[in-house]
């Protein structure tokens, strides 16, 4: 690992794929412009409608999302986490929901399918069933970056945690988490799971958020963040969309693991 400048993004993606492509290319542009090397988009940042429309709406890798996203890693000379979009599967009526990372040359360099789905009812507040739609991932994705060794997941895996313990252990430096994190679980769980993901696994962890009202009536919670292996958050956003760019410095990251080896110390 390198010292370098990660940046997320924060989005109000809705159901005009061209306008969030658009947007979310606006956005990282600007974090690029700002240092940053390491850009993460948030889940479903391409496409965000109604269930009616979801199997129309889906789309392959490659496709036209990835098609974008490549190009603009290439031109931006970036590592890019695509957030997550809604991936077609051939003779399937659900679809995945799949972030791709993205290497300066513009080649996917590592395909991760959502594992854990979010089937919650909260009453009175939150009720969404993901199984309905969408189909689980069975495969741990950790990639070898010319920054970093990043472990990808999205959003509800952050619940989680023996997932982020087997990306430490594959080697990952960097936790990568797109999310579209409600408000009700956002503002009770959001930050303390970010901060424990990053502090158990000894790991920056770059979590970009979606912001306002998704098209299914629940408000976001946005507050897209990044965080140090010790736990502080270097940098975050507020209810806008917009980016946040902190610094990743590998002396930080070496010094936190040898100064409490907690990995080396596990036993189970």
């Amino acid at each position: 690992m390198e010292r370098f400048l990660g940046a997320v993004v924060q989005m109000a993606s809705g159901a005009d794929r061209a306008a969030n492509v658009a947007r979310a290319t606006a956005l990282a542009r600007e974090a690029a412009r700002r240092g940053a090397r390491l850009i993460v988009l948030p889940e479903v940042f391409a496409w965000r409608g109604t269930a009616t429309d979801d199997p129309t709406a889906a789309e392959p890798i490659p496709g036209p999302t990835t098609t974008a996203m490549t190009a603009l890693a290439r031109e931006l000379g970036v590592v890019l986490c695509m957030g997550s979009i809604v991936e077609a599967v051939p003779r399937e009526e659900r679809r995945y929901n799949t972030s791709c990372l993205i290497d300066p040359s513009g080649a996917v360099i590592a395909t991760y399918r959502k594992i854990h789905l979010f089937d919650v009812a909260l009453p009175g507040r939150v009720a969404v069933q993901e199984s309905a739609t969408r189909l689980a991932g069975e495969s741990a994705i950790v990639a070898r970056t010319p920054l970093a060794t990043i472990g990808c997941s999205i959003c509800y895996d952050l619940r989680f945690p023996e997932l982020y313990r087997r990306l430490a252990a594959e080697g990952a430096e960097v936790l990568v988490v797109p999310s579209a994190f409600t408000f009700p679980t956002g503002a009770a769980h959001w930050e303390v799971l970010c901060r424990a993901r990053a502090i158990e696994n000894q790991c920056y962890l770059l979590a970009a958020n979606q912001t306002g009202t998704s098209p299914h009536g629940h408000r976001d919670y946005s507050n897209s963040m990044i965080v140090d292996p010790w736990g502080t958050v270097l940098a975050r956003l507020g209810d806008e969309e917009g980016v946040a760019v902190a610094e990743l410095d590998p002396t930080h990251l070496a010094r936190v693991r040898a100064e409490l080896p907690a990995l080396t110390h596990r036993r189970l």
